[in-house]
Parts: C-alpha cells; structure tokens; sequence
C-alpha cells in the first residue's frame, strides 16, 4: 500500500492549491498525503461508521483542513455540488458497483473537464471495468501486485 501511494503521488505530480476528493477513506492516508503534498482544499468521505475516529484523528494531524464526512458514498456522489482537481477512489474490493461508480462519478458535479479520477482496485477485475457509455476515457493504469489503479479523464465527446 506504501508503494501504490508512492507511485500514485509521483504520477499526479504537484498538487499545490489543488482540491482533492478521497472517497472510501478508511483511515484517511491518502487524503493526509494529498495535504501534505500542497492540496488546499480536501474532503474525506467513509461509510463505515468504526472507521470515523480513526479518520478524524488522522485528518486532524494535517495543516491543511480536511472536511470528513460520514455518509455512503454513493449518497454523496448524488448531492455534489462542486467539482475536484482530483478524486482518488478505494472502494473495497469486495464492493461489486464498480462500473455503476465510475458512471455516477462521471456524471456527477465533482468532475469538470480537467479532473482526473482515480479508482483502486482489484487487478483481476482490470478486464471488468468499463468507462460506460463513453462518459470516461481511460488515461493510465499502474500495477501494484495485485491491485491496480486506474486513471480516469472526463470524455470531452
């Protein structure tokens, strides 16, 4: 997990005054990281409630506020309201809504036409996801042992 943050990181490059969306947070590292890396404005969003101290205590050890949210994240796709420079997506792996997410996400305010969406998963379901209906473009994807991320653009058309 250490070398896919890493690698993730090094492949956005500089994040100063970026916005920065951490969707299935767990313990709230990437969005640490995000913060630590120049990102300005950062929201944390986690369902699984046992999760929440953890998150908060995290979050607050960074400079940069971090707003973190409770709620599924599905249920906070549906009421965006603004977009991100970046959204980093680590829904778990169990979870099979993959490709629904994607198009929500794609379809959603959080995307504008420079955001880039990234998404980790399982390497097995590499074949499985799609970019629905053409609403994303697949830009990058990086292996990490068993796992992938995936790097997202919004489809111009």
């Amino acid at each position: 997990m250490d070398k896919m943050r890493e690698s993730l990181f090094a492949v956005i490059g500089d994040l100063t005054g970026t916005s920065f969306l951490d969707l299935f947070s767990g313990s709230g590292i990437i969005a640490l990281e995000a913060a630590s890396r120049g990102a300005l404005y950062l929201e944390a969003v986690e369902s699984d409630r046992q999760k929440l101290h953890t998150l908060i205590d995290n979050c607050s050890l960074s400079a940069v506020r971090i707003s973190c949210h409770l709620l599924p994240v599905e249920l906070y796709i549906k009421r965006a309201s603004r977009s991100f420079d970046y959204i980093f997506c680590d829904p778990p792996f169990l979870y099979r809504q993959k490709n629904d997410l994607l198009k929500r996400i794609g379809m959603s305010k959080l995307m504008n036409e420079t955001s880039l969406l990234m998404i980790h998963h399982p390497k097995k379901e590499t074949s499985d996801l799609q970019t629905n209906e053409n609403i994303l473009v697949l830009q990058e994807s990086r292996v990490y042992g068993n796992s992938v991320v995936d790097f997202f653009k919004k489809n111009l058309f």
